[in-house]
């Protein structure tokens, strides 16, 4: 397998290359003022297009952002111009979290050549690379999903799981709400976690400037946080964003199998027929 991250210096270097797709992933929080498909058309990377994650899912579930069908996102990610046998490279305009959301898409659809952009486009700035504005207009191509169920799980399997303990479970949020002493940024939601869950924010897997820590310091986070590396994994989050920056680093030490609990908390803490844990 391919290394899951690209440098800046090599996604450089490999401009010009037939097959390659470069996505702008670029997402934020509600309540954040800031627009990402018009700060794309402002500036981009030369080349891309532009990942609206919250367009490219599956609009019948009331839970946000959810995987889209393989029909569909196979629809919406060929009329981007990615195509079969491409090699995909998604990037964000801060870091790397929703850029890992939808490397993590294209894994469960079966497309293993896809890389997330170490930084992101604030180091492509600070480097003082190429960048382009306006509208994209790629050229529509062909995408056929090859479906891999098992790197999903929905609110049954997560509970099977912890219950059987047949799984590991990381939840990626803020320690805080991990505990139940911070509010929950979604109006609805009980706070706490999943009881046997263990919390590993997904802050810590990066460093200041938005890189993925090195193998030996994420091995080493993993390992302290008391994740067993021959067990099954299933990482949350919030919403299914972040949780997929887990994925992503399980992926850097050679763990491709990570599953992502695509619900996550909004999905959980929204249920009352769900455990709750709290350490408040």
């Amino acid at each position: 397998m391919i290394d899951p991250l690209i440098s800046t210096g090599e996604l450089a270097a490999r401009f010009g290359e037939p097959g390659l797709r470069i996505l702008d992933a670029s997402w934020y929080l509600r309540g954040i003022d800031r627009d990402p498909r018009a700060e794309f058309a402002e500036r981009h990377i030369p080349g891309a297009v532009f990942f609206d994650i919250d367009a490219v899912s599956d609009k019948t579930n009331p839970l946000p952002h959810m995987l889209a069908s393989p029909e569909a996102f196979a629809a919406a990610v060929g009329a981007l111009g990615v195509g079969d046998g491409d090699m995909v490279v998604v990037y964000a305009a801060d870091g790397l979290v929703p850029a890992a959301r939808v490397w993590w898409n294209f894994r469960v659809m079966g497309l293993d050549r896809v890389r997330v952009l170490d930084g992101g486009l604030p180091k492509w700035i600070a480097e003082d690379r190429p960048l382009q504005s306006g509208a994209a207009t790629p050229t529509p191509a062909t995408f056929t999903p090859h479906f891999r169920p098992e790197l999903v799980r929905d609110f049954d399997a997560v509970r099977g799981a912890l219950d059987a303990g047949g799984a590991q479970v990381i939840d990626v949020r803020a320690a805080g709400r991990f505990r139940g002493d911070a509010p929950e940024p979604r109006p609805g939601l009980r706070a706490g976690h999943m009881p046997g869950a263990v919390n590993l924010p997904h802050s810590t897997l990066l460093s200041p400037e938005g890189l993925m820590l090195d193998e030996a310091r994420l091995a080493q986070l993993f390992a302290d946080a008391d994740i067993v590396p021959d067990r099954p994994i299933i990482a949350s989050c919030g919403s299914g964003i972040s949780a997929c920056v887990a994925a992503l680093a399980l992926a850097r030490l050679g763990r491709w199998d990570a599953a992502v609990y695509d619900g996550s908390w909004v999905d959980w803490g929204s249920r009352l027929d769900a455990p709750l844990a709290t350490d408040a």
